[in-house]
């Protein structure tokens, strides 16, 4: 009886953490619309863009930023180098005639020390994040400013849209779109739980307490949260970013990014509040922790699959089922077979297989700061 339970309890709970949340997210937008009052506003930006050995691609995030349709004398853009050890800086400051600024962090430290540099450098009342291999529309920084005119709002969210080389959609472009479906929702709902770490902007106050070991993305987020303000996902707002060429790298960058989001989780515990901190306390336990335990779910469904063989077909049927989908995966993380239906199986499970990878090095007391950009 025991066994049984936790072979469905752990169903239900893979079920919920990917299908479940969005469903009650999609009931509650029947009777929340948190309408975000967008306005023709125009303040002083700081467009800050993160850089470590670059440079191959900062030139063209430099031209693609000096286009952007934004009143040249209200913004300013500010290079933020961790240390960079090759020609990145010297490219960007043969720009500075173009009003682009070079700060360059004192040692490498990873990406939020050299964000830190470049928060306290800024003048600007908004701030704004970007990644070098992030491409942006002429329109993109003036669309995500204009969230800003809705006082409610600490911190916006771009929607990501990931192209492959033939600009057909992958396993991970599936997953994003996924994500991006996920924030609209809770946009409309309350707070989104996370931003793009590529493209994303926040209020000045919300980035005064800047923390250099905490994925800056997230914990931006929860600090406009503690200030009582929200996240919102502009659907208007666009960062284009191409495939990882290094496919090991890929897997890195998975791991990386879920061990610092988990770190960030662990320092801000008091979020789970719900007396305090309501809808969001929920929405972070189900975007979040949910999400980051179901490798753990996924082990204890097959595990207890097995013992449960003998006791009926339905259980049977079941285990032949996890064993069928893991073939398929790995089949197409292995590429002996290569069609396209194969890789949402297999990124699913990469996925988790790097949130495994991600929790064992958290407990061993791992804390990732240095980067390297994925080359795309």
């Amino acid at each position: 009886m025991l066994i049984e339970f936790t072979f469905w309890f752990s169903i239900i709970f893979i079920f919920y953490a990917y299908i479940g949340y969005p469903l009650v997210l999609m009931l509650l937008s029947l009777f929340r619309n948190q309408i975000i009052n967008k306005g023709n506003f125009r303040p002083k930006v700081s467009f800050i863009i993160t850089a470590y050995n670059e440079e191959k691609r900062i030139k063209d995030k430099i031209e693609n930023s000096l286009k952007l349709d934004y009143p040249k004398d209200t913004l300013e853009i500010i290079v933020a180098s961790d240390c960079s050890s090759d020609g990145t800086d010297e490219i960007v400051k043969s720009y500075s005639r173009h009003g682009v600024r070079l700060i360059r962090a004192e040692e490498r430290r990873g990406k939020e020390n050299a964000q830190k540099y470049a928060v306290q450098a800024a003048s600007g009342e908004i701030l704004v994040f970007s990644d070098v291999a992030t491409i942006l529309d002429p329109n993109g920084l003036a669309s995500i400013v204009t969230n800003f005119y809705d006082p409610s709002v600490g911190c916006v969210s771009s929607v990501d849209k990931f192209i492959e080389a033939d600009g057909k959609t992958s396993g991970e472009g599936a997953y994003v779109s996924y994500e991006m479906f996920l924030r609209s929702l809770e946009t409309k709902v309350n707070t989104v739980v996370g931003l793009s770490g590529s493209f994303f902007a926040a209020r000045r106050e919300v980035c005064r307490n800047w923390e250099i070991d905490l994925q800056s993305d997230f914990n931006t987020l929860l600090n406009s949260v503690k200030l009582g303000l929200r996240g919102v996902s502009d659907p208007e707002s666009i960062g284009y970013y191409k495939n990882i060429t290094d496919e090991r790298k890929e897997y890195d960058r998975k791991v990386r990014t879920v061990l610092r989001g988990i770190s960030v989780f662990m320092k801000s515990l008091s979020l789970l509040n719900p007396i305090k901190y309501r809808l969001f306390s929920w929405q972070v336990i189900s975007h979040k922790l949910c999400r980051w335990l179901v490798p753990l779910a996924l082990i204890i469904a097959f595990t207890s699959n097995i013992l449960l063989i003998s006791k009926s077909t339905l259980y049977l049927i079941t285990f032949l089922l996890q064993t069928g989908f893991y073939s398929i995966a790995l089949l197409g993380i292995s590429g002996i077979v290569k069609k396209s239906f194969l890789k949402i199986p297999s990124f699913f499970v990469i996925v988790n297989f790097s949130i495994l990878n991600a929790w064992y090095r958290y407990f061993k007391g791992e804390r990732r700061i240095a980067w390297e950009p994925s080359q795309r």
